[in-house]
């Protein structure tokens, strides 16, 4: 009966959410006639028995990439289907090589899901993070498929919102068989909504295991030439609207002490480049844009903005500092992920509202690896400090860096608890 009331509520929802879903962005790949795959119309396979995993957009593929790898190692000939719900997590889905093959998740109708097993047949369920659909799942499980959920987290206020929908989510975790949760507190909230203690591990986040490669830091180094390699740069990574303005007033208020300094923006969704870089220019600043930067940025550009996909940490191996965005806007976001900085020992700030990723910023607090500002003022007086202390500047950094390390293996006991059904 739930999920009876759950479909058709689903139903009601589809439009919106294909309209919002499909609409034509700059810089966002199409579907083309993919878009079927959405219903569980997808093309068969190259390779059979492989084992799904789903990832949902750009930052699961990329949190996914170093366990994909892992098992590719281990397992050779396993092959992998990853699934993805945005076409920009497709194509960085497309970037992975070997026996890997993508296709787009289908919606959560039971009879979408049941066309997507019947033509890919895999052996396992793999969900990255908390993408939990009553439907999927149910019918997962029904096809005999071991479900796993990977770098689960579960924030408190996401315990309380389950808590009021009890029934809903009993019918989700009915179908799950392992929960691997990122922290004690993940798991132990997961047990409150009714798991079993046998169904959660806690296997550490598989996003402290980040290898950034010294290919990324020769593109980093190459990009830093290309800004000036002595003038001052800081970048402010995954803005959301409503924080332009105010890291715009924080960069004037740098400017007046340190007029060579240099800000890389980098928006959070690529249909706000256009826009982003508009705002820069209506408030009197010089913009030079990632897609049509030449190889010398001019002494007199003020912002470098990020308008590309995939290429983050390359601009945050640019920069001196990093501010990392969704961090300024009470609790409509909570954050981004702060570890790609840190394991590029970048000294970091972030904004009060991260709760989204508290565990990992309270490490990095406790540790002296970031700073939280509460407003421009605050970043600013952050920044010019720094900017006018490289001895702090660095050691900050490190600091960071020695988070990430003191918190790896996640991958290899997410590896060990999988062998079950990697080895089927």
């Amino acid at each position: 009966m739930i999920r009876s009331l759950y479909s058709i509520l689903l139903y009601l929802a589809t439009p919106f959410f294909l309209k919002k879903l499909y609409k034509s962005q700059d810089d966002k790949p199409t579907y083309g006639s993919r878009w079927r795959e959405h219903f569980g119309q997808c093309p068969p396979l190259q390779h059979n028995n492989p084992v799904w995993i789903h990832a949902v957009s750009v930052g699961e593929v990329i949190a996914a990439t170093q366990l994909i790898k892992a098992i590719q190692r281990d397992f050779p000939e396993q092959p992998i289907l990853i699934t993805t719900t945005t076409s920009t997590g497709a194509a960085q889905a497309e970037k992975l090589s070997g026996r890997i093959e993508h296709r787009y998740m289908p919606l959560d109708f039971s009879w979408a899901i049941k066309s997507f097993l019947r033509v890919t047949k895999p052996k396992a369920l793999l969900i990255m993070e908390t993408e939990l659909w009553p439907n999927t799942l149910a019918q997962a499980k029904q096809a005999g498929l071991p479900v796993y959920v990977l770098n689960a987290r579960l924030s408190e206020r996401s315990c309380q919102r389950y808590k009021k929908v009890q029934p809903l989510f009993d019918i989700v975790k009915n179908n799950l068989d392992h929960l691997l949760c990122q922290h004690k507190d993940d798991a132990e909230r997961f047990v409150q909504l009714g798991l079993s203690e046998d169904q959660v591990a806690v296997t550490g986040s598989i996003k402290f295991d980040i290898s950034v490669s010294q290919e990324i830091h020769d593109h980093g180094n190459q990009l830093r030439h290309i800004l000036g390699q002595h003038r001052p740069v800081w970048i402010a990574a995954s803005t959301h609207r409503g924080e332009d303005e105010q890291l715009l007033d924080a960069f004037s208020q740098v400017r007046a002490e340190i007029p060579d300094s240099l800000l890389i923006l980098v928006p959070r969704h690529p249909e706000r480049f256009a826009e982003v870089a508009d705002l820069c220019r209506s408030s009197g600043l010089t913009v030079v844009r990632r897609t049509e930067a030449t190889d010398q940025v001019p002494d007199q550009c003020d912002i470098y903005l990020g308008d590309t996909m995939g290429e983050m940490l390359v601009m945050l191996a640019a920069a001196d500092i990093a501010f990392i965005g969704g961090s300024l806007l009470g609790d409509k976001v909570g954050g981004h992920n702060l570890l790609e900085p840190a394991a590029m020992s970048k000294p970091i700030i972030t904004g009060p509202s991260y709760f989204n990723f508290t565990d990992i910023t309270q490490q990095l607090l406790e540790n002296n690896g970031c700073v939280v500002c509460q407003d421009s003022k605050e970043i600013a007086a952050q920044l010019i400090t720094w900017f006018k202390d490289e001895v702090s500047r660095e050691e900050t950094g490190q600091q960071a860096l020695q988070v990430v390390k003191l918190n790896q293996g996640a991958i290899e006991k997410t590896v060990n608890n999988l062998k079950p059904v990697l080895t089927h």
